[in-house]
């Protein structure tokens, strides 16, 4: 079996490598080895990498002080927007200096005290440091009773996204019924009755068949309401405006929905009519209901960058849609909200659309469809998740690059809102931030937008810095520019950074997501590489102060760029990224990301697929040009990823070093791993330290050397 025999050795291919034949072609595979994460070759040679790691890490001047600017950047109380019950408002407060966010309950405004101007003080309901002092589990998910005497809790640890779902009474703590197990984001939608039951979903199918379940809470009886159609689809449901059951299907992550609703008031909800609200449409649609007892739908259907229709839930199929809120061909709408208005027989529709990852957030009139008014947000940032509440006010998200997120309310007829909770204190003045949005062309000639930002605070130092380039450009998600400590503490470094909203991102709509998803993806690439030309050909940068940075999606994005030109900046950040994209189906959740990517069993899919593979395009240079010369990259693994596995960043790590280049003993390839940690949320003191080491050494290769 293969080792890493001596630091600073090249790693040497298995001499008994796979080679796959896919399609008539050869497809080498030397390190398929390293996917077995606990097999004793892939322990000892994941050790020479953290010694390696180490080695390096040690060198890197700003790693202390990055990490003390981000810790006190976010060193502050952090408030979700909140929920309403009778009586009570469900939030989750991370106060300032702990590790997690933790599930708190605040009084109902009363009618003294309705110009919330009153300082609350929050109950805490559910402390995930409380039950795990090692700050290994999360709070992923919550949802409260519609009375308010029970929440459901999701919460998983190690980093494993399989977590258990439980319910609490919000009076005690105390557990009611039995636990759930290996529950994914799970939407909770309770029975809106006293029988103290709800609707949940499995998702990957290890508990029982996938689909949409009741379950009672006294003893776990469960009944199945609708199993999934289809292998690929990923479940969903709702209650609306406690009576109509919303049944979702999601294809993939094709930004395709199938939609059924119910009215639980015409039978027993063991046996829903699940009748089509919007089945077999190349469209994705978001349903709320409003206070004049419609349906809102949020759609692409008609609108690629998306529009708000009205429907009778008695006749809920498109072709009855009407018209409320029209697309907007310069901007996508991202989030909507219907609200009663300031009269309740005057209902309204709030809007948020993002242009150029920017929010703007207006009122409509939802039977005139005229625009009432435009809201103003503090500042040029993204607003987020609007909730209505029963007075008529709507809370809303608010970020930008250098405001911490926070929670505002907006009340019925008002433009600006104002922040929550009361007990809230003074915010530190924000720094000033530049924001410029340049434009390049791909190498189709399609032009493609960079938003570059720039904190220099006034000083003379307008020429190159060193400048981070993010893209993501999966999924049809748009960047949106809220608060990262990470980017604020290099910005105030004295560095720069960039956003390329390639395609295959969601920054245009739905098109702009088509053209550069499946056999198109390699559109996407082409641009971040024009990107990363054109900011330095501008002269924002100088190549050698050029790193890239993505994750996920985003470090299958950069990898890609970087290993077709290895000439093309000087570093590389890639986080928990794909890698081999001959093998992304039979790892993590690949196999949902066809639609997104393509099958390897498709012909066409598969040559699309490995004309970008940066897995196997490392093995090629590596191959042709020993010793080639391209960007330092640094890869982060985490153990407890179930989303993207941790197997990509150790294959592309051991394919990196294969080329036998090292500068100074410097190896072409780092790779940070980390086990109970997975792909999503980690406690504060990990997530800094994650993000200093990653920033720090960006610093260093491209000569930052701070402020």
């Amino acid at each position: 079996m293969v080792r890493n025999r001596t630091p600073g050795a090249a790693l040497a291919p298995d001499p008994a490598s796979v080679v796959d034949t896919l399609h008539g072609r050869p497809v080498p595979d030397p390190y398929r080895w390293l996917e077995s994460a606990d097999s004793p070759e892939t322990l000892r040679w994941l050790e020479e990498r953290a010694r390696e790691y180490e080695r390096e890490a040690v060198g890197w001047p700003l790693r202390e002080r990055l990490a003390d600017r981000i810790r006190k950047l976010v060193a502050t109380d952090l408030w979700s927007v909140p929920a309403h019950r009778p009586g009570a408002v469900f939030a989750t407060l991370r106060p300032s200096g702990d590790e997690h966010p933790r599930l708190v309950v605040l009084p109902e405004p009363s009618d003294e005290t309705s110009d919330h101007s009153t300082p609350v003080v929050p109950r805490t309901v559910y402390d995930p440091c409380a039950e795990d002092p090692a700050g290994r589990t999360t709070l992923d998910a919550w949802e409260p009773s519609p009375d308010g005497a029970l929440v459901a809790l999701q919460t998983s640890t190690g980093g494993v996204e399989h977590g258990r779902l439980r319910v609490i009474r919000v009076a005690d703590g105390a557990p009611v019924g039995p636990v759930v197990p290996r529950v994914r984001y799970s939407h909770v939608a309770w029975l809106p009755t006293d029988e103290r039951s709800f609707f949940y979903v499995r998702r990957d199918g290890a508990q029982g068949v996938r689909g949409v379940w009741l379950r009672r809470v006294s003893d776990g009886a469960e009944t199945l309401v609708h199993a999934c159609t289809g292998p690929g689809t990923v479940p969903g449901v709702k209650v609306l405006g406690g009576r109509w059951l919303l049944v979702t299907e999601s294809h993939g992550t094709g930004h395709r929905t199938d939609l059924w609703l119910a009215d639980l008031t015409a039978g027993s909800p063991r046996r829903p009519d699940l009748r089509p609200l919007q089945v077999g449409y190349e469209a994705e649609t978001e349903v709320r209901s409003g206070p004049d007892g419609l349906l809102y739908l949020r759609t692409t259907l008609g609108a690629p960058r998306r529009r708000v229709c009205v429907a009778d839930p008695e006749r809920p199929e498109p072709e009855h849609w009407h018209e409320v809120v029209a697309e907007d061909p310069g901007a996508t709408l991202d989030a909507f909200c219907p609200q009663p208005g300031v009269d309740s027989a005057d209902p309204a529709v709030l809007v948020v659309r993002t242009r150029l990852g920017i929010s703007e957030v207006t009122v409509h009139d939802a039977v005139s469809r005229a625009l009432r008014y435009r809201v103003e947000p503090p500042g040029e940032g993204m607003v987020s998740a609007p909730v209505p509440a029963p007075d008529g006010s709507v809370y809303l998200g608010y970020a930008d690059v250098s405001t911490q997120q926070r929670v505002l309310r907006l009340a019925p007829g008002e433009r600006v809102p104002v922040p929550w909770p009361p007990c809230t204190g003074r915010s530190a003045p924000s720094p000033r931030v530049e924001r410029t949005v340049v434009w390049c062309r791909s190498q189709d000639g399609t032009r493609v937008p960079v938003t570059v930002f720039d904190a220099s605070e006034g000083s003379d130092d307008s020429g190159r810095r060193p400048l981070l380039l993010h893209a993501y450009g999966g999924f049809g998600r748009p960047r949106q520019f809220g608060f990262s400590a990470t980017v604020l503490a290099w910005l105030l470094s004295g560095g720069r950074y960039a956003v390329a909203h390639v395609r295959g991102g969601g920054d245009a709509g739905r098109r702009w997501h088509l053209d550069g998803s499946g056999r198109n993806k390699p559109r996407a690439v082409q641009d971040l590489v024009s990107a990363a030309e054109h900011l330095v050909e501008a002269e924002w940068c100088a190549r050698d102060q050029l790193c890239l940075s993505g994750g996920s999606a985003g470090g299958l994005l950069v990898l890609a760029a970087t290993t077709a030109r290895p000439d093309l900046c000087a570093a590389v950040i890639a986080s928990a990224p794909l890698a081999d994209m001959a093998r992304f189906e039979r790892m993590g959740l690949g196999r949902m990301w066809t639609r997104e990517f393509g099958s390897v069993a498709d012909p066409d899919d598969f040559t699309a697929l490995m004309s970008y593979s940066p897995y196997h395009r490392a093995l090629e240079n590596a191959r042709r040009t020993p010793g080639l010369a391209h960007p330092t990259v640094l890869l982060t693994g985490f153990a407890g990823d179930t989303r993207t596995d941790a197997a990509h960043p150790r294959k592309m790590c051991a394919a990196l070093l294969a080329t036998g280049r090292y500068e100074q003993g410097r190896p072409p390839a780092l790779l940070r791993y980390e086990r109970d940690v997975g792909h999503g949320p980690r406690s504060v003191s990990r997530a800094i330290a994650l993000a200093a080491d990653a920033h720090a050494f960006a610093a260093h290769r491209t000569g930052l050397t701070g402020r």
